[in-house]
């Protein structure tokens, strides 16, 4: 994200252009993430995650070389792709290889490394970006990328035939999912959606409901489904995909406007601001293994409530802000975010792909993939439309866009925001107690 604008100067095009790349990696990620866990299910996880990888190296390389916009986006859904297949066959091995009713420790491992990723990422970048130059981003990750197919090569073993990798492979389906991503991204996209005009976008809904039908009912017909749609039949998956998806609104929808408070209202450096933001991966980043363990041990009931209370005490913080609060004020507000995360988070996907059989732990773990993708862009959408609605109202000024220099409406807007981030809570603290003591 930090290397957006260079990127932006370097390619000669604006915000929006350079904004289709991330776009398209958003896309590739949630639609292809699936079909890739689902793939993996059928011909072996550890050639996926090695192709997966050998795709990654190769499409940062290509990205590095990149000598206009429309280069780089090409090579960023190349890099989606193989990003897709790296999280969904990645996540799958990582469980399989721990002890039967270990998945909460491996989940819990698996977004401590998430986590180290995002906590010392931004600061490379930008190190690169200002003493080496932006195609080194891309470079930075080809080496490590490169070395990883070279390993998965050298040391993948061989996995054990099942019967359901005899499985004809859903093409159709998986067709009409990867269109179903793509008009949902587009939809939900307000950079999409503030140049694609009013008709283009009644025309895409049009698209994504006829799809959304036709997809349903194809995969019911379907003797082997691209997505089983009889997962979410599995009362744990059902809840706990419900019950992520709407936390990762909340979470989402805290991210994005958060910033706006700390630099437009209370004027902290952007510098500051992002070592602010650095608060909550901390917290996710040491307390997610605890999270994980202790799943394992009393299941995932308890750490839901914990996470989703501590959540809910994160928006109540948000719904108090003033103009003239301390800059800690928020910082409390970060923190108790990626506490509750981390307990949250946690004990969801943990207590998902225990409730299934392992045959379809690459197609659920795509699913939740997908909905983290499709929590975070609902979120970032709903954001900007409630404080867009609020300020209006506070403002009393019809058709003006959100302006901090209003500080009073702006804040009232903003503390509106975060109250009904706060009812959105409502639906995963439901949820959460629908699992059972042991799950």
């Amino acid at each position: 994200m930090i290397s957006v604008p260079t990127l932006a100067s370097a390619l000669d095009t604006d915000m929006l252009g350079i904004s289709w790349a991330l776009i398209v990696y958003q896309m590739a990620g949630i639609g292809l993430g699936v079909i890739c866990g689902r793939l993996g299910d059928i011909h072996g996880h550890q050639k996926i995650y090695t192709t997966g990888m050998s795709v990654m190296a190769a499409a940062s390389l290509l990205c590095a070389l990149a000598q206009n916009v429309w280069q780089l986006v090409l090579f960023r859904f190349l890099q989606g792709l193989g990003g897709a297949m790296i999280q969904s066959s990645g996540r799958t091995l990582a469980f399989k290889a721990m002890p039967a009713g270990s998945e909460g420790k491996a989940q819990g491992l698996m977004a401590m490394s998430h986590q180290l990723g995002f906590f010392i990422g931004p600061p490379i970048g930008g190190l690169i970006i200002d003493w080496v130059h932006w195609r080194g981003i891309f470079i930075f990750l080809f080496v490590p990328s490169l070395a990883g197919a070279a390993l998965c090569l050298m040391t993948g073993r061989a996995e054990t035939a099942h019967p359901s990798r005899r499985q004809a492979i859903d093409y159709r389906g998986a067709l009409m999912f990867l269109v179903l991503t793509v008009t949902a991204t587009l939809l939900l996209d307000q950079r999409v959606a503030q140049s694609a005009g009013n008709t283009r976008l009644v025309g895409l809904g049009l698209v994504f409901a006829v799809t959304l039908w036709r997809f349903i009912v194809h995969e019911k017909r379907v003797g082997n489904p691209m997505i089983n749609l009889g997962l979410f039949s599995v009362p744990i998956f059902a809840y706990g995909a419900v019950g992520l998806l709407f936390s990762n609104i909340n979470q989402s929808l805290t991210s994005f406007v958060t910033p706006f408070y700390l630099q437009d209202v209370l004027a902290i450096a952007p510098t500051f601001v992002g070592t602010l933001f650095l608060i909550p991966s901390l917290f996710s980043l040491v307390l997610s293994p605890v999270s994980g363990a202790w799943t394992d041990r009393i299941g995932s009931r308890s750490l839901l409530l914990i996470g989703i209370i501590v959540l809910m005490a994160s928006t109540v913080v948000g719904a108090y802000l003033r103009a003239d609060s301390h800059w800690a004020v928020p910082a409390v507000l970060l923190g108790l975010s990626g506490i509750g995360a981390a307990f949250f988070n946690t004990a969801s996907q943990a207590a998902m792909i225990r409730a299934l059989a392992k045959d379809n732990w690459g197609t659920a773990i795509g699913l939740i993939n997908g909905i983290f993708g499709l929590g975070h862009m609902l979120g970032i959408s709903l954001s900007g439309i409630l404080l867009t609605i609020a300020y209006r109202y506070y403002a009393d000024l019809p058709g003006a866009a959100p302006d901090p220099a209003n500080r009073p409406s702006f804040v009232a807007a903003l503390n509106l925001t975060y109250a009904i981030a706060l009812a959105i809570l409502l639906i995963p603290l439901i949820t959460s107690t629908k699992f059972k003591k042991s799950e």
